[in-house]
């Protein structure tokens, strides 16, 4: 790829593996989750629940840093 060339989403897609999971547990995932809310397709509730994962880690870093500043004024 030429270096004026801009790298998107897509250049980046990996495979995943997962290590140390049970079959029982990714079978309870599959039923549970993956099914019912997914329509049964395993990489888009994965990539749906990690983008909700960071999406939540904003919030409440957004947070924890305005309580910080609340706090420092009243220090």
């Amino acid at each position: 790829m030429p270096q004026t060339d801009t790298i998107t989403e897509k250049d980046l897609r990996v495979e995943l593996t997962l290590h140390n999971m049970s079959a029982g547990m990714l079978k309870e995932f599959a039923l549970k989750i993956v099914k019912p809310y997914f329509g049964g397709n395993m990489n888009k509730a994965i990539r749906n629940l990690m983008e909700k994962a960071v999406e939540e880690e904003k919030i409440v870093s957004k947070a924890v840093i305005l309580e910080s500043k609340i706090v420092s004024n009243v220090i």
